[in-house]
């Protein structure tokens, strides 16, 4: 793969990501189970928001509280966490040159290597050729992105199992619950996913055991959730028929972006993913989008919405949407007879 093209002005004050909303077919209608994944412009492997410390922030505190729940790796796996570690060390200083330095230089006769973040001020080196692998390696990386990373690979039954990572905001899951699964196990709550996208993922050409290292993917997928903790929403802690108590319009949409990369050397599959939370309020003003998630809800398989936990606050937000949509015809922000499916049109 190329080198990123290096953002040369980039002031981490006015950082954003890309708008996901629009971005990836992340909200699409008719919405039913797929990938809808596409390839990877390089640049847009790891993004930095204006948040970034606040990132790395709640994920020291989750890794201390939560340990190998949410960082950890079988020995099989601890050479792709020194590879991905290598791969971000040379990455970063190359996409944003006023955040991170490359530490490369001698002493006492020895090359070492590592990387300065100047955001935290925190310095990580080693021997030249010595990187950290394992749990230390992805430990570091905590210390660098927004991202989690959640790490597999191909067994001799040729199955794709899921051998450790970083995931201190899942949400709604554990590491601990994966590590050592194979996938068709781990998905196996999913609607549909066996049924109809495990063979795909697992055996066509531009998903996992196929995919080349020169040819990255990304997608996006989202849900509905009540608060701002990345770890684990409340929703996902709600009993069985319980519901939300907060607004509709102070529920948040998140929007969990997903990137997927093979390691050339250790053959090790990278699942990145940026969770991104936005407040249901702020779409009042984005044209179709009520009417779009209001339809997806009330027309999309029922089975799906339940996985996404809609039971917990559909009752609620069907006439908040509604109420919003009803609002934009009167601003004129739409006229009410456009197909939801264009809204990536009226983007803003």
């Amino acid at each position: 793969l190329p080198d990123p093209k290096p953002l040369l002005d980039f002031d981490l004050k006015t950082a954003k990501t890309r708008n996901y909303i629009y971005v990836n077919k992340t909200l699409r209608y008719p919405y039913y189970q797929t990938m809808a994944h596409q390839p990877m412009e390089i640049e847009n492997w790891i993004e930095i928001s204006s948040d970034y410390q606040w990132y790395l922030s709640e994920k020291k505190k989750v890794i201390q509280r939560e340990g190998k729940k949410v960082l950890d790796s079988l020995p099989e796996n601890d050479f792709a966490c020194q590879e991905l570690l290598e791969t971000v060390l040379d990455w970063m200083p190359k996409r944003y040159p006023t955040l991170f330095d490359r530490l490369l230089r001698t002493e006492d006769r020895i090359s070492r290597d590592g990387i300065f973040n100047k955001v935290t001020g925190e310095r990580f080196d080693w021997k030249k050729g010595e990187a950290p692998s394992g749990c230390d390696a992805l430990t570091i990386l905590s210390r660098l992105t927004e991202c989690d990373f959640l790490m597999a690979r191909e067994r001799p039954d040729g199955h794709i199992y899921f051998t450790g990572g970083l995931v201190a905001f899942p949400g709604f899951y554990l590491l601990s619950e994966k590590i050592d699964k194979p996938m068709s196990v781990v998905h196996a709550p999913v609607p549909q996913f066996n049924d109809k996208l495990l063979m795909s993922v697992e055996r066509r050409r531009r998903t996992l055991k196929r995919m080349l290292p020169s040819a990255p993917f990304e997608r996006s997928s989202w849900e509905i959730v009540d608060d701002l903790n990345l770890y684990w929403h409340n929703i996902a802690l709600l009993p069985k028929g319980g519901k939300v108590s907060v607004d509709p319009s102070d529920l948040y949409l998140r929007i969990d972006r997903q990137t997927f990369r093979k390691l050339p050397k250790s053959k090790g599959i990278i699942f990145g993913v940026h969770p991104l939370v936005r407040k249901l309020s702020t779409l009042r003003d984005s044209p179709l989008l009520p009417a779009l998630l209001y339809k997806i809800h009330t027309e999309s398989g029922r089975d799906l919405m339940c996985y996404k936990g809609a039971e917990a606050y559909e009752e609620t937000l069907g006439p908040w949407l509604e109420e919003c949509v009803r609002e934009q015809v009167e601003r004129g922000l739409v006229s009410g007879d456009e197909k939801v499916s264009d809204f990536r049109e009226y983007a803003k």
